[in-house]
């Protein structure tokens, strides 16, 4: 079909390109011939350019979008979008006004009343930065899966090729010749295998563990995308082969480009953390508590700035004071100061922050800081199989020799699970002193090989077949015969006769052992794997001229071509049926392991390559170059053994499932690996017990989604399995499990896992594995890539977030404390106690050292032997509440009880307080202090404090004024005291300080010691005393500051009793309900 058949197809083009949204057209399923006349294209000749620009209007070009983020207006504006924020922003706003109000008086009171609001104008803009630069770090993930596709590609185009092409100007219908080592730059369908066999590797894209062998014949149309084996997809690479493909999907149609638009989906949306959703929670029910408080309050001082007469029974003659109206707003907004804890979000970051490395020395790296809270109520792990449970590196397990009679083989357990040489041995291993048969298995294994392995950053890394690279670790392992001390030009085999140990391992070379055999017998001729066959041989020459064929492959069709079986000496018996069934039987039990087993055979001097080596001229090359003749080629063989190989289970991981299992966590394992191999990694590291009848928890994704009840399949107890998922099978799982109320927890290191790693509660990659897309789309990432590392985190997560309840709820007494100290304040009608910059520098400044020490609370040796919490738990229960109330209630009587003794008492429990010379009233007056100006013959003598000197001759009321500076630094300093006392009750939240005594945490203890410092320098440095409004105390004034601060330990002590009475009632009841039961 030439060029003339081209623009006469355009319209059926045009139509599928119109319909490409509802129906896709099944090139896998349709003959290469089909799929030629459906893209009006000729392989031999390619698209005309006419062509190509047309198509290049209808499909766009071979690029993924780019998804625009909200701008920058809006991400800031949304750092807005917070109940605490709005409560801070507002009370900001009005301090503002009311500074501003206040700025034509001049003096302190103008330097004190801007503070405020700068102070925390400055917090909001600092949290919204932090915003915005998290949410511009959201969308990565879609750069990252750009950096994937191939650039360039080779095209057949007006019947020539054109070696270099932009892979972005590929259309639908393009004729595409793919190399080994090639990225694939589109979709496509597989038209011609040039050579022999193709083997792609697409496990970042569909999670299997192996290279994928491709073909031209079509396969159902119902196939997933593990089954599409004609097809090849963009971002994944050809290992082996070569072909000739066509062109199927482009852009955002391609399977990657599926990936693309579901992780963007997901990052659209993505929720608030569990501690997030609380403290959202916590900041409306503040907004109410706040604006029924100010109510009460502007409700109780009514009278003082509004009054009125009644004539006739209507209230006439309103007299307001717009003075006082302002000052008890003044009021309302200390309060809503008060009530606001605005250091808790600075606390909560750097207790994160403090995770994060704790975190990183275990491995866990966390790219997002919520995401050590969420870790700690995680309930289900989703964890990918492949790199996850499993190395990613092939390891042969099993070598099955023969024995001294053609019915009797040898097992070895083969150890280690990476491709390391050094990881691991062969269990009962003759090193040095290998029989004939054992040196054959190693011969073939080595020479019929074109695998390497190579150190990196990352660890040992394979180059060519994973297969391959397994056999070549094995080489290493079974180390060199102590016979092969001649035939050795560099003096090697020497060494390694007279070493104790005969083995390659300790040399410095890596692949020591096979390059020796490699001296040893030169490879002249290799006959690739094809399908048909299923085996790959190779002809060797010794230094001698002997030849060899050596061949490795499916065990069934070796044993088919083979007429002699090997025998421990080296000799050979023919391989009759009784041995035939000895070696199958042992097949089929490594088959049921799940290992992939690959035979070994060989035939000494093949008649038709005696005087072969490697000459094109000679009649036996004639024979290489037609893959038909190898199967003759490869005929009457000596069989002589077997390896089972398998991408092993991490050591650590079984542990790692049991500790899970102890702390109530399911784990559920998500793989695009086939179903048998799934199942048997699973039943060996524990997901599965040995005997446990999984028929209903080990089902294939199509499976799930086939599904009448899909969440019950999910709510079963125990582990579950899905095998062959793909990335939409993924984040339906996790989508459901989220609908459940469940904190889902996914791994997975490649481009099909990530747009499950965005829309699950915590993605986390694999750092050494795994793709940029799914590091980008993770919140964390394991530099070890061990899913033991995982259930580690996890516990750190759990500890973290017990840590943070502390100081949260520290923090909250501490502030229902101050909003008790305002509203007492009003409601009896002394002179106000507290100013608004003060209960910001205690809640900000003050409480910051101490609530962040909290942090460091030493985790609990049970933390994981207990259930998750679910995320809906509360952060304060009913009894905390209660407990927190008495305790707040007191921090209000003592900061207003402080001040009313000063001003009414010359001593307290013994201490003199008349040093300062001050004049005492009675409590009468001070409740009453707005009616100074009309009491007779008031007047008030001199008081010092420091170096200062406080006169009151020309306005004796203003002692109720700017002469409560004494008394207000009394209760400044209670309530700095009783938060310090405080946050040792807060070690713990029922143990008493007897049984968890402060030092226990010692940085709780030097926080203590810079809170009290950071005080001492607003009291005794001027400057700062005078943006504070306070003044130096004396000796005396400090003990009387201890003596009323230090009960609130004692109370909270009796508190913590009845709460372990408490707890000791419940478990006593559940106790008794569960004999019962």
């Amino acid at each position: 079909m030439g060029k003339g058949a081209q623009n006469h197809g355009m319209k059926d083009s045009t139509s599928q390109a119109s319909s490409t949204d509802h129906s896709v057209y099944a090139a896998w399923a349709k003959d290469v011939r089909e799929c030629e006349e459906k893209y009006q294209v000729n392989r031999e000749h390619g698209l005309s350019d006419s062509e190509v620009e047309k198509r290049l209007k209808i499909y766009g070009k071979n690029e993924l979008e780019k998804h625009e983020g909200q701008s920058i207006i809006w991400l800031i504006l949304d750092q807005f979008n917070d109940t605490l924020v709005r409560i801070l922003l507002a009370a900001a706003v009005i301090s503002f006004v009311l500074a501003w109000y206040d700025g034509d008086e001049g003096g302190e009171l103008e330097i004190t009343a801007f503070v405020e609001p700068l102070v925390i104008f400055l917090i909001l803009i600092v949290n919204a930065m932090v915003g915005v630069w998290q949410e511009n770090n959201a969308e990565k993930a879609l750069e990252a899966l750009k950096e994937i596709q191939s650039e360039q590609a080779t095209v057949i185009r007006n019947g020539r090729k054109i070696s270099s092409l932009p892979a972005k100007e590929l259309v639908p219908g393009d004729i595409v010749e793919l190399r080994v080592g090639e990225k694939i730059p589109a979709d496509m369908r597989v038209l011609q295998l040039i050579s022999s066999t193709l083997r792609v590797e697409q496990g970042s894209l569909t999670g299997e563990s192996e290279a994928v062998g491709k073909s031209a014949k079509p396969v159902p149309e119902e196939s997933d995308i593990q089954g599409k084996k004609c097809m090849v997809f963009a971002g994944t690479t050809v290992v082996n082969g070569n072909c000739v493909c066509l062109v199927t999907a482009t852009g955002m149609n391609t399977e990657i480009g599926k990936v693309h638009s579901q992780i963007h989906d997901a990052s659209q949306s993505e929720e608030d953390t569990p501690l997030k959703k609380k403290l959202n929670e916590f900041g409306e029910v503040l907004t109410m508590i706040i604006g029924c408080i100010c109510a009460l309050v502007w409700l109780i001082n009514l009278k003082y700035f509004l009054s009125w007469e009644y004539v006739d029974g209507w209230p006439t003659n309103f007299q307001f004071s717009f003075e006082k109206c302002t000052y008890y707003f003044e009021i309302a907004v200390a309060l809503a100061v008060a009530a606001i804890p605005e250091g808790l979000p600075a606390v909560i970051t750097t207790c994160l922050a403090l995770g994060t490395r704790k975190m990183a020395q275990k491995n866990a790296l966390v790219r997002k800081l919520p995401s050590v809270e969420t870790l700690g109520c995680t309930t289900v792990i989703c964890s990918d199989k492949t790199g996850t449970l499993t190395t990613n590196q092939m390891a042969v397990t099993k070598l099955v020799a023969m024995g001294n009679r053609a019915n009797a083989v040898r097992s070895f357990i083969v150890e280690g699970t990476t491709y390391n040489p050094s990881d691991g041995k062969i269990q009962d291993w003759p090193a040095g002193k290998m029989d004939a048969n054992l040196q054959t298995i190693e011969k073939i294994a080595s020479l019929a090989n074109d695998a390497g392995i190579e150190r990196s950053e990352k660890g040992y890394v394979a180059s060519g077949m994973p297969t391959e690279a397994a056999l070549k670790v094995l080489v290493e392992k079974m180390g060199l015969p102590a016979e092969l001390d001649s035939g050795s030009s560099t003096g090697y085999i020497d060494i390694v006769a007279k070493s104790p140990v005969f083995s390659c391992l300790s040399f410095f070379p890596l692949l020591r052992c096979s390059e020796t055999w490699n001296k040893l017998e030169r490879r002249i001729a290799t006959l690739e794997f094809d399908r048909d066959r299923k085996s790959m041989g190779v002809i060797v020459s010794a230094s001698s001229g002997k030849k060899s064929l050596l061949v490795k492959g499916a065990v069934e069709n070796l044993l088919e071509r083979s007429t002699s079986v090997q025998l421990v000496d080296g000799s050979s018996v023919e391989l009759d049926q009784r041995a035939k069934e000895l070696i199958l039987d042992n097949l089929n039990e490594m088959s049921r392991g799940a290992l992939r087993v690959l035979g070994f055979a060989y035939k000494e001097n093949p008649p038709e390559f005696t005087t072969y080596n490697g000459n094109e001229d000679h009649p036996a090359h004639d024979l290489l170059l037609n893959p038909t003749n190898y199967s003759s080629i490869e005929s009457n063989l000596t069989f002589a053994g077997m390896v089972g190989l398998q991408d092993r289970p991490r050591k650590e991981v079984r542990q790692a499932i049991e500790d899970c299992r102890a702390a109530g966590i399911q784990v559920m394992v998500i793989t695009g690996d086939n179903k048998n191999t799934a199942e048997a990694i699973c039943r060996e590291i524990g997901v599965f017990g040995p005997g446990e009848d999984i028929s209903s928890k080990s089902i294939t994704g199509k499976e799930f989604m086939e599904l009448h009840d899909p969440k019950g399949h999910l709510a079963q107890k125990g582990g579950l399995l899905f095998s062959r998922a793909e990335p939409r099978h993924k984040q339906e799982i996790v989508r459901l499990l989220k609908d459940m109320g469940e904190v889902v927890a996914m791994t997975g290191d490649g481009v099909n896992d990530a747009p499950a790693l965005k829309l699950a509660d915590i993605g986390i990659a694999m750092g050494i594995a795994g793709t940029e897309v799914a590091k980008e789309a993770s919140d964390m990432v394991l530099a070890d890539d061990n899913f033991s590392t995982i259930v580690a985190a996890v516990g750190e997560g759990r500890s973290i977030y017990n840590n943070m309840k502390a100081f949260i709820r520290y923090m909250i007494s501490s502030n229902i404390g101050e909003v008790a100290c305002i509203f007492l304040t009003a409601a009896i009608g002394i002179p106000e106690g507290l100013i608004p910059v003060q209960l910001l520098w205690v809640n900000l400044v003050t409480d910051g050292p101490p609530a962040t020490a909290l942090g460091f609370n030493p985790p609990d040796k049970y933390i994981m032997k207990r259930a998750p919490r679910r995320s809906d738990d509360s952060l304060i229960n009913a009894w905390i509440l209660v407990r927190y109330l008495v305790i707040g209630f007191y921090v209000g009587i003592a900061t207003v009880g402080i001040f009313i003794i000063w001003f009414t008492r010359d001593s307290f429990c013994g201490i003199d307080l008349s040093q300062d010379g001050h004049s005492l009233v009675s409590y009468s007056q001070l409740s009453n202090w707005d009616q100074c100006y009309s009491w007779q013959n008031f007047t008030v003598s001199p008081f010092t404090a420091g170096e200062r000197v406080f006169k009151f001759d020309s306005d004796p009321c203003d002692y109720f004024r700017s002469g409560k500076i004494k008394a207000m630094t009394l209760s400044l300093s209670v309530l700095v005291a009783i938060e310090m006392f405080n946050s040792l009750n807060a070690l713990s939240e029922n143990e008493s300080l007897l049984t968890m005594p402060p030092w226990v945490n010692p940085w709780l203890l030097l926080a203590m010691s810079v809170s009290f410092g950071l005080h001492f320098l607003i009291l005794y440095i001027p400057f700062l005393a005078q943006v504070f409004g306070i003044v130096p105390l004396s000796v005396n004034e400090w003990l009387l500051v201890l003596a009323v601060a230090f009960p609130v330990i004692l109370i909270d002590e009796i508190l913590k009793l009845i709460g372990r009475w408490n707890d000791g009632a419940q478990e006593i009841s559940k106790s008794s309900k569960h004999k019962a039961e």
